[in-house]
């Protein structure tokens, strides 16, 4: 009987895990089109992107890809291992976004119910993204992946306050690049834990439960699945 080789079924493995991660995070980027539609402000981070592409003329599918590179950059000088999905993360979600701002959809609205429903809906469906991405175990986006970082470094502040440290630094950054804050912004700082909870209760998800596999450890694994590949066949034992 023909026995798939041990390599071949890690780098299977890891594939369709990527392909499912990558569609997750796709899905987020769908999430994050629906906010910028809404118009009533952006969360710190996309307000960020906004602001960088705002000045500098780019998309901000690729303003976000940057500041994700940029803080990876951050993750590694902190010594916060980073994983496949970390680099997919900072990479599809801007891509993604930009596509969908380039398809036009969902128009901008200027219709205050209208621009809550988007903003709503677009939260849950990042969350929906969310659950694909995460379930995967490829190790945590590039600002998870920050905020684990300072809070191993800071262990008598709350990762709670770090975060809300965090947050606030980014939206100051933001404002000083002319994207103020709105009602938006107020939904996504005080919501999306509440939401997040809602749609991981839905689908029966628990993230403390994912076990996440960083660069190194994936390394490893396929040193060790080529090894055992190149290792000659056993002969069978005479019955």
């Amino acid at each position: 009987m023909h026995c798939t080789p041990p390599l071949v079924r890690l780098l299977r493995d890891r594939g369709k895990r990527s392909l499912l991660a990558a569609f997750g995070l796709a899905v987020y980027g769908f999430g994050t089109y629906l906010q910028i539609q809404a118009n009533i402000g952006l969360s710190p981070w996309n307000a960020l992107s906004q602001g960088l592409a705002n000045h500098t003329g780019w998309t901000f599918g690729n303003a976000s890809i940057l500041i994700s590179l940029l803080v990876i950059g951050l993750d590694l000088l902190l010594r916060e291992p980073i994983g496949l999905g970390t680099i997919l993360d900072a990479l599809v979600v801007g891509w993604a976004t930009d596509f969908f701002l380039w398809t036009g959809w969902v128009p901008m609205s200027d219709s205050l119910p209208v621009q809550l429903v988007l903003m709503l809906v677009g939260l849950v469906i990042m969350f929906i993204g969310a659950y694909f991405y995460m379930k995967q175990g490829l190790s945590c986006g590039p600002r998870d992946a920050m905020l684990v970082a300072l809070g191993k470094r800071i262990p008598r502040i709350s990762i709670g306050l770090i975060n809300i440290a965090l947050l606030a630094a980014v939206l100051v950054a933001s404002i000083l690049m002319g994207v103020p804050p709105g009602l938006g912004t107020v939904i996504t700082i005080l919501g999306n834990g509440i939401i997040m909870d809602l749609v991981f209760k839905c689908l029966r998800f628990e993230p403390r439960s994912v076990e996440h596999e960083n660069l190194f450890e994936t390394w490893r694994a396929v040193r060790a699945a080529a090894k055992e590949s190149g290792e000659p066949a056993q002969p069978a034992s005479p019955s």
